[in-house]
């Protein structure tokens, strides 16, 4: 049984993000799976889970991914996903500037075409300058891009923020991103 609590999330981030059929899992139309399920499906795929830790996974998690309902009978991931699932998020005025991390290595695509939000429903964007460089972080040496999020959203472009903090659109065109 895998017992190890960042083992364990990153497959809870798995099947409830973008492959809930790992463990036959069914997401509805807004990510809510039935908790009880997704519990008897890890410990079928060898994940050593119980209520106890799943809600210890979900209220120390540093970036807060995922959500229960009020009586803990149904969970969700909070944002990130690469599945069709509606989160009903609520367009939101951003703040002037937002930050956004990742490696070296994606710089020159980058600046060829913008921020895509590839096979995720939407590109990533954080408050502050921190939080990218450790979103960064995970792809390499850490880059941190500043975004013009106040002249996006003057140019009519949507931003949502997640439950999670989050801030969330489309794409960002290069032109209102800066490079340090």
């Amino acid at each position: 049984m895998i017992t190890d609590k960042i083992k364990i999330s990153k497959f809870l981030s798995l099947v409830l993000r973008h492959k809930p059929e790992t463990i036959s899992l069914e997401l509805d139309e807004n990510g809510w799976a039935d908790t009880d399920f997704l519990i008897q499906g890890m410990l079928k795929a060898n994940y050593s889970i119980d209520i106890k830790v799943l809600k210890d996974i979900v209220s120390s998690s540093d970036k807060q991914r995922f959500k229960f309902n009020d009586d803990f009978s149904k969970i969700r991931a909070n944002q990130g996903h690469s599945i069709n699932v509606d989160l009903k998020l609520e367009q939101k005025l951003p703040p002037e500037i937002l930050f956004h991390g990742t490696a070296t290595k994606n710089i020159d695509s980058i600046k060829q075409g913008g921020l895509l939000k590839q096979s995720r429903h939407h590109v990533h964007l954080s408050s502050d300058r921190e939080t990218a460089k450790k979103v960064g972080m995970r792809y390499g040496k850490p880059v941190v891009l500043i975004i013009e999020a106040g002249k996006m959203s003057s140019d009519g472009i949507k931003f949502y923020l997640s439950e999670n903090s989050v801030w969330l659109t489309e794409n960002v065109d290069i032109k209102y991103i800066k490079f340090e």
